[in-house]
């Protein structure tokens, strides 16, 4: 076991025979022995080691595994030296599996040491991406939770600090690849991270891409298997797919076929969906995404069966009037409850497919049907202008902070969700019925437009949506979730704000 001085000595040695440093394969075995002395000997051979490695090929195994050693020490001054020199040691065959050590270092709960190593992953990055990423995927695929997960996390905040010459097509194009075998078996909140990963690669980006992306999203979601409403995993499986999908729809990337699945398997079973997740409303959660991709639908085989299933479930939205007594008094005991949140979703949803379908609703049902529907209409809008003016009144004046109580909040979005219905049943009302009209989802940022800059897409769905519980399909059931705006109801009589501007299951955004 060497001594300080004799490290100190064999280390001049190496130093002095420049050229001819290779000859001198005792002196760096010394230096190798240094792991097995004191603390100050470890500190020196952690930074001695990596120095002269490329020199002694034959001495790599034991040069790294020596170096491995340190960076395994009880003392964490030691850990950190030699985590620091591990880059030296990524040439040629050799950085695989150093990449492969980094990673398994990523475990570490110092935090010093952490930054070391994804600084250290970083700089071999840069030397040789695809060899890195060898490294990192191998240890995604078979190592430990805690390296899997905090591996993938490297990545999705990593990768997009990285410059083009690093991330050229063939690393991007090997990325997408071991991603692929990943996301055979995922926990909801790596699916997410890999969708990040994935979306933020530059030959992803293109049109091509997002359509890509889509499909792999919907291989995800299980778009040929029939949807099982009473099974949690299933139901939050399909949300927690779609809500990735929904940012890549565009006018040249289509929606189809996750409308089509939503108005076929899911409309119909709405009221019996389950979810393992408390406090959410899957009702409303489900309508709200199906009304951010209906403005995205290219040619659809079945549109009329759609329109049809979501006419269907929008009446069960819009009651008739209640009978009246021969006193005048309403003859039951109870106002129909008006769920708002629920019909904008529904009626955005039709509005936007009628438009591909125009005379939906004059040449395709029969009178009866659509004399009920008018009268589910203007009973619903009577009660909507009254709401209307209410929150109006209520909301007058005030600006500023007295906008941001939790009561005025609720308010706002209140009047939002009215203000929309109202501008589409406006347009329900027209004979024939219109689709002109646009407006923006209630739980959207309205698009500012530039004075003298043509509206490029008005209507709701132009902004990124918030962006799996088991999601990508199997392993364990860690859980993200983005909470979805709450339900906001309302009876017709008897107005009270405290009663009928309130909170669902979940929080209202503003």
């Amino acid at each position: 076991m060497p001594t300080v001085e004799e490290l100190y000595r064999n280390y001049g040695i190496l130093a002095d025979a420049t050229e001819q440093v290779g000859q001198h394969k005792d002196a760096y075995q010394v230096i190798l022995d240094g792991v097995k002395g004191g603390t100050k000997e470890k500190r020196l051979a952690a930074q001695f080691i990596p120095k002269f490695f490329k020199h002694f090929p034959e001495l790599a195994d034991s040069a790294i595994n020596a170096q491995l050693d340190l960076c395994e020490d009880e003392d964490v001054s030691i850990r950190r030296q030699a985590i620091k020199e591990l880059p030296q040691f990524a040439t040629g065959e050799n950085l695989p599996r150093v990449a492969d050590i980094l990673t398994q270092l990523l475990q570490t709960d110092d935090s010093a040491e952490f930054n070391l190593v994804n600084n250290a992953l970083l700089s071999i990055f840069k030397m040789d991406a695809k060899g890195t990423l060898g490294g990192l995927f191998s240890q995604i695929l078979q190592g430990e939770d805690i390296v899997r997960e905090r591996a993938i996390k490297f990545l999705s905040t990593k990768l997009k600090t990285l410059p083009d010459e690093v991330l050229t097509k063939e690393v991007e194009e090997l990325i997408l690849t071991e991603s692929k075998k990943v996301l055979e078996d995922v926990t909801g909140e790596e699916f997410v991270l890999f969708m990040k990963i994935l979306s933020g690669l530059k030959s992803l980006q293109t049109v091509s891409g997002r359509q890509q992306l889509v499909e792999l999203v919907a291989e995800q979601a299980d778009l040929e298997q029939t949807f099982n409403p009473s099974d949690p995993d299933c139901v939050d499986r399909l949300l927690q797919c779609t809500r990735q999908a929904v940012p890549l729809f565009s006018k040249n990337v289509h929606s189809t076929r996750f409308v089509t699945y939503f108005c076929e398997q899911v409309l119909p079973n709405l009221s019996s969906l389950t979810t393992p997740v408390e406090g959410l409303d899957i009702q409303l959660e489900v309508l709200k995404l199906l009304a951010e991709m209906s403005s995205f639908c290219g040619d659809m085989e079945k549109l009329e069966t759609n329109l049809r299933k979501l006419f269907d479930k929008l009446l069960e939205y819009m009651p008739l009037p209640p009978e009246e007594a021969e006193n005048g008094e309403n003859a039951g005991n109870e106002e129909p409850k008006l769920q708002f949140s629920y019909v904008e979703c529904l009626l955005y949803s039709f509005h936007q497919l009628g438009r591909k379908l125009p005379d939906f609703l004059t040449a395709k049902l029969n009178a009866e049907k659509l004399k009920d529907f008018k009268i589910r209409l203007q009973y619903f809008a009577r009660g909507l202008q009254v709401y209307i003016r209410q929150l109006r009144l209520a909301l007058q004046g005030k600006t500023g902070e007295a906008l941001k109580t939790e009561e005025n909040k609720i308010k706002v979005v209140a009047l939002k969700i009215t203000n929309n219905i109202n501008v589409l049943i406006k347009d329900l009302f027209h004979i024939p019925p219109s689709y002109k009209s646009t407006v923006t989802l209630s739980w959207k940022p309205v698009q500012k437009v530039e004075i003298g800059q043509k509206r490029a897409n008005e209507d709701t769905t132009s902004g990124s949506p918030p962006k799996k519980s088991p999601a990508g399909p199997k392993r364990d059931a860690r859980q993200i979730y983005n909470p979805p705006s709450g339900k906001y109801s309302s009876n017709l009589s008897n107005f009270n704000y405290g009663e009928r501007f309130r909170l669902g299951t979940s929080n209202m955004r503003s």
